[in-house]
């Protein structure tokens, strides 16, 4: 069972940790974890997305995060975990 937080203040840091359904071990392939630095680096540039820390496992993502001043926290990371960047 998941739960859902929500971020309570925009100009906060933020720990976040994203799993992959049923904790699938997909981030061996080298392909698959590139597209989370990608996607990454994108909404660092792009969204507004602050990272100070993070590190990639198997199967989920630990990031310590804010947004610019100004952005929206939780809408960065909706759009993080639908973003398909483009080469």
């Amino acid at each position: 069972m998941g739960f859902k937080y929500k971020v309570a203040d925009d100009n906060g840091i933020y720990f976040i940790t994203t799993t992959v359904v049923n904790w699938i071990d997909v981030f061996t392939r080298k392909e698959l974890s590139n597209v989370i630095v990608e996607s990454l680096k994108y909404c660092q540039k792009e969204k507004g997305l602050v990272i100070y820390s993070w590190c990639l496992m198997l199967s989920h993502l630990h990031m310590i995060v804010s947004a610019d001043e100004g952005q929206n926290l939780s809408a960065i990371m909706r759009d993080f975990k639908n973003l398909h960047p483009k080469k």
